[in-house]
């Protein structure tokens, strides 16, 4: 009888204590954490360790127990596991759905636009007043950068893919244009080996710069190829490009949103008017649209265009025509 005592008070001592361990284990892992805002966002750096990450919680504001918050993570073996990486905690999250989100590596992203037309200068100014980014190239000269990048052009002007980027936050500047740099570099790869033949363009960054300058005239996208053509007609014939985004890149900070006469006529390396052929980089970051416009222009017999005003362009064939143009569509607005 008394064996039978002991055995019986064994077991419900047994019970007992994997009822209060239970008890215990779900009050830890299961009940929501205490939060100072509905959303907290917060960021794991590589290398920390479960105490220095319910640490770096605490910090921002997510009510968590360091000692508690690393015995868990080591009992259930997520302690290998966790990432480091930007992450959100929302109000009614639990121990244990933190734990397994940072484990499986569910990261917050955000996203980060870079428009078709945009100059090098402004892409750099958007980059670096994005509050996600993190901002490492301040100090870094644009030579060290297309070091850094392995890029074969000496100017970086119209090497980043002009989309829309996830991240994570925190991600790095140079990570963030080094996707864009891959993927400007591999698309116009991949569509100057589709090229139609006899284009005068003899490499796939003189390709670049027209497209760039194609991208910048074109205010209707149904002009988009006709413009290209006019282009590629002026390039067969040695003749004058003569477009006005180019003088205004060339202008740099002097352009004020007018160009003069002295303006068309004051030579510099991208003045198309003063200089025949290409300039000698790209004066924006070109799409996809007008890469494919270059390297597939619509084939006709325009030399010119003059917009309507209302973004889109009348084209013609000779001076006469085109001068006539100018004045309906230019000088009647003036």
């Amino acid at each position: 009888m008394r064996v039978k005592y002991i055995v019986i008070s064994l077991v419900t001592l047994v019970v007992g204590l994997a009822s209060a361990a239970y008890t215990g284990w779900w009050w830890v892992t299961e009940r929501p954490v205490p939060m100072s805002e509905p959303r907290i966002d917060y960021v794991i750096e590589s290398g920390a360790g479960p105490k220095a990450i319910a640490r770096t919680m605490r910090q921002a504001g997510i009510d968590i127990d360091e000692q508690q918050f690393a015995l868990v993570a080591r009992l259930s073996e997520k302690d290998k596991l966790l990432q480091a990486g930007a992450y959100e905690a929302v109000r009614g999250d639990t121990l244990w759905r933190l734990l397994q989100r940072m484990a499986q590596g569910d990261m917050m992203q955000t996203r980060i636009t870079f428009v078709e037309g945009w100059d090098y200068k402004r892409i750099r100014q958007h980059l670096g007043s994005d509050v996600n980014v993190k901002q490492t190239l301040m100090e870094t000269s644009d030579a060290e950068l297309l070091q850094r990048l392995e890029a074969d052009a000496d100017h970086p002007e119209g090497l980043f893919y002009p989309d829309t980027y996830v991240f994570v936050p925190g991600t790095s500047d140079f990570d963030v244009l080094r996707r864009a740099y891959q993927a400007q570099k591999e698309l116009l790869e991949t569509l100057w080996a589709q090229r139609d033949p006899d284009l005068p363009l003899k490499t796939p960054y003189e390709a670049l710069i027209l497209a760039s300058i194609v991208e910048k005239e074109t205010g209707h996208s149904a002009d988009r190829d006709r413009v290209a053509g006019v282009f590629i007609n002026r390039l067969r014939i040695g003749m004058l490009l003569q477009t006005d985004p180019t003088v205004i890149y060339g202008m740099g900070e002097a352009y004020d949103g007018r160009i003069r006469k002295r303006d068309l006529q004051t030579d510099t390396a991208w003045n198309t008017y003063t200089r025949a052929g290409l300039p000698p980089t790209p004066i924006a970051s070109p799409g996809k649209a007008a890469l494919m416009a270059t390297l597939h222009p619509e084939k006709h017999d325009f030399l010119y265009f003059v917009s309507r005003g209302d973004g889109t362009s009348e084209f013609s064939k000779n001076l006469n025509d085109h001068n006539r143009a100018v004045r309906k569509y230019i000088l009647k607005r003036n």
